[in-house]
């Protein structure tokens, strides 16, 4: 009687392997879909800035208007970061000596910038435009959230493919009045649901955001 080259309990093992085996590769599309999904990536996404700027404090406390900051909102495809000057126009009377805003007073006295880490920073490959959905009724914290709740500024939507499709294909979900995309704090008038409301301002205004690929891949 030829002698068993492996023990028994071997031959489980070999079917173990086929289980395993067989289920990797579901394992490896799950773990790559989700764990690459800008979901899991992006959102909560805070780097830290070479001041601490306090949305919380300035735009909610202080009521500061995002356009004062942000200036080309309304007129171009980007969101302007606030030059120095900007700053300086309350700083240079107030908190002049705060240890905090150094980098700001080093940034007007020289003229160099003040580097700050982009939070929401979309590839080079995907076109955006600022204009396009401010001046028609997309309120800023559709997109970035209440940040005038935040002493940080964090992404709070994943900006992906999928979930800027789902908005220009429904696009009533998140219309409001033109003056109001400023407001963080914007609800309905009274009696009014948000589909309705922006049903009424989509066909009002003729909005039907395109959603053909040359629209951000151009």
């Amino acid at each position: 009687m030829q002698p068993f080259v492996f023990p028994r309990w071997s031959n489980k093992l070999v079917q173990l392997t086929g289980v395993v085996l067989s289920i990797a590769p579901l394992y490896v599309i799950g773990l790559v879909w989700y764990g690459a999904s800008p979901k899991t990536t992006d959102v909560g996404y805070a780097p830290k800035q070479p001041v601490p700027y306090s949305h919380a404090l300035h735009a909610g406390e202080l009521g500061i208007d995002c356009k004062y900051c942000h200036t080309t909102v309304e007129k171009t495809s980007f969101a302007a970061i606030p030059s120095t000057e900007t700053c300086m126009n309350c700083h240079q009377r107030i908190h002049v000596q705060s240890p905090k805003l150094a980098p700001v007073r080093e940034s007007f006295a020289t003229g160099a910038p003040v580097e700050w880490t982009k939070v929401h920073d979309l590839p080079d490959y995907a076109y955006f435009n600022h204009s396009a959905h401010v001046n028609n009724g997309v309120g800023c914290v559709s997109c970035h959230g209440r940040v005038d709740t935040m002493e940080v500024v964090s992404q709070h939507e994943p900006l992906s493919m999928g979930w800027c499709l789902d908005c220009h294909r429904e696009p009533e979900k998140v219309l409001r009045p033109v003056e109001e995309v400023t407001n963080m704090a914007y609800q309905p008038p009274p009696g009014e649901t948000q589909l309705a409301r922006g049903q009424e301002l989509r066909s009002e205004h003729n909005i039907n955001p395109p959603t053909d690929c040359s629209t951000c891949h151009r």
